[in-house]
């Protein structure tokens, strides 16, 4: 949702859709992805707590490989990103929502870090196939 948020005030401010739209319609595949279909895969278990779960979260039943927070963040930073002078700040809060992760006990460094690099190579292949600056203006 924050991801949405920023995107959609983005879109405000400059007044073009083509850039929440995008953002919305490639994370919903990627949920796919990451949610229906990897983790369905690779079953891994979610790290062991001794003693109470920090924090008083939820835990999910899903697998925790690969992470899919990490990987959404990193999708919508690279098309967030694109061309953009404020590029490091996407990938500072990216990097931030996936080191929390880790934090929190929901998952492993090894699914963070894959899901980092999955959502960076879906939001990199999304920006190829669905661009939203017309050639030749930046």
């Amino acid at each position: 949702m924050v991801w949405m948020g920023i995107a959609a005030l983005r879109s405000l401010v400059e007044r073009d859709k083509r850039a929440v739209t995008r953002t919305a319609a490639v994370l919903a595949v990627d949920s796919i992805i990451v949610n229906g279909i990897l983790k369905s895969l690779f079953r891994r278990g979610r790290p062991v707590v001794a003693g109470p779960h920090p924090h008083f979260l939820r835990i999910p039943r899903t697998s925790s490989f690969p992470s899919g927070h990490a990987t959404s963040a990193f999708c919508a930073a690279s098309l967030l990103a694109d061309g953009r002078p404020e590029w490091p700040l996407y990938y500072g809060l990216a990097t931030v929502v996936a080191a929390s992760r880790v934090h929190v006990r929901i998952h492993h460094a090894s699914d963070v870090l894959a899901g980092a690099l999955l959502g960076t190579v879906m939001g990199r292949v999304a920006r190829r196939f669905l661009p939203v600056r017309e050639s030749g203006k930046g």
